[in-house]
């Protein structure tokens, strides 16, 4: 039997890393996928180092259109990244007949709904594990593994940088500045890092994960999204005090009334798994009905753990290249006519616990003034410490609430703040149990 041809579209950190294990594991992947699985063309902008990466084993050119409207090539792997060229060659190589497999949380997330659209009007598939959480198989898993399940919610570190960012700020005492200027020096953060830090990658993948969970279309632009810039060590210190840590955490979850889907720096108690995931790692937990708790880790970015989920998708498309296409697995889980239209909930109407911290005058009545503001807008109060500061009669006070709605906890926000003897802004960050 032919081998299934492969055109790769970049052949960078991913794309080198596709290219090697395709050839080290050609007849271990032969052998589960039915027939071989060659990269023979590659595009590349230095031809001369692609060249000398790939020898005589593929062909290396210039423009990536050549490879899209090239007849003999199969599949596609677009690991270019960016959502401007990427869609253009993307809806490109579908309008040619071609299976697309893609690393692209972004592309994915602000034009997924279109790309896939396209691609079942055209009867190919658009594969996606390598888009979320690196080589760790969680979009298999939620998509096909859990198909049993109403799914509750997905919780989940999906991005490598700010965790340990976040896990250096914790574990030597650093400020947010010096520990993201050692994930710079270790090459875990960008030269610009603020898609990372400021939580635009993980929403990308937690947009998908959304979807796929729930069967709603893809809506990255009604995603809350927070990130871990204005973190302070202090806040790190007394979460852990409490007995909690701190994660960037996305969180998506089936309400009634509609879906959140949010990130955000997150208090989890110090016990759960998710807490214990350090460095540059990611985890993913997701609550099913059936299953109960799952939990997903592993290396979420990387030459050779991104590569593997690519690869792993080329196996999948080439188990399916002659099948029906309406026998196929879904894009988003869920059948195309069966998609919910469920709202995204806006932030406001979220309903959480919170971590409040805020500097006051330590002096009779503040407490009093305070804790009378929380329970006006119905938020009661778990647990408090104070402790003082080095300025004379001044004083941090911590509190953990039961859970409330987010607009009830802006409001009351907004009224501590302006009591006179309250002397800073409000720090406060949500808090998930994950029970």
């Amino acid at each position: 039997m032919e081998p299934i041809r492969v055109g790769l579209l970049g052949l960078g950190v991913v794309g080198g890393g596709t290219f090697n294990v395709l050839a080290r594991n050609a007849e271990e992947i032969a052998r589960r996928a039915g027939r071989h699985i060659k990269a023979t063309k590659v595009s590349a902008r230095d031809l001369a180092k692609a060249k000398s990466r790939v020898g005589d084993a593929a062909e290396v050119v210039a423009d990536p259109f050549a490879i899209v409207r090239d007849p003999a090539i199969d599949i596609v792997v677009e690991l270019i990244g960016g959502d401007t060229l990427a869609r253009e060659l993307v809806l490109e190589a579908i309008a040619h007949g071609k299976h697309v497999v893609t690393a692209n949380k972004a592309l994915l997330a602000k034009h997924g709904n279109e790309i896939f659209g396209r691609a079942r009007e055209r009867g190919v598939m658009v594969a996606f594990e390598a888009a979320v959480a690196g080589g760790v198989p969680i979009i298999k898993a939620i998509r096909e593994g859990l198909t049993a399940n109403q799914i509750q919610w997905v919780a989940g570190i999906i991005n490598g940088t700010t965790n340990f960012i976040l896990s250096e700020m914790r574990s030597r005492g650093l400020g947010f500045d010096q520990a993201l200027a050692d994930a710079q020096r270790l090459g875990y953060a960008e030269a610009d890092p603020t898609f990372d830090v400021e939580g635009v990658d993980a929403a990308h993948k937690l947009t998908l994960l959304s979807a796929i969970a729930f069967g709603v279309p893809v809506q990255f632009d009604k995603a809350y999204v927070e990130g871990i810039s204005a973190l302070s060590q202090a806040d790190i210190r007394y979460a852990e005090e409490l007995g909690y840590r701190i994660k960037l955490l996305g969180v998506t979850r089936a309400r009634e009334d509609g879906i959140e889907l949010r990130v955000h720096p997150t208090l989890i108690p110090a016990q759960r798994l998710l807490a214990s995931v350090e460095g540059a790692m990611n985890a993913v937990m997701v609550k099913g009905d059936a299953v109960g708790a799952t939990l997903y880790y592993g290396q979420g970015a990387g030459e050779e753990p991104t590569a593997s989920a690519v690869v792993a998708d080329l196996v999948d498309v080439t188990r399916l290249h002659t099948a029906d296409p309406e026998h196929r697995v879904p894009h988003l889980a869920f059948q195309p006519n069966a998609l919910s239209d469920k709202p995204i909930l806006p932030i406001e109407a979220v309903t959480t616990s919170y971590y409040l911290r805020l500097t006051v005058h330590d002096i009779p009545g503040v407490l009093a003034d305070i804790t009378r503001i929380l329970a006006d807008a119905s938020i009661s109060i778990v647990s408090m410490i104070q402790k003082p500061r080095d300025e004379a009669s001044q004083a941090d006070i911590i509190f953990l609430t039961h859970e409330a709605v987010e607009r009830n906890v802006n409001a009351a926000v907004a009224h501590i703040e302006a009591l006179p003897t309250v002397l800073s802004e409000v720090t406060r960050l949500r808090l998930e149990t994950l029970a």
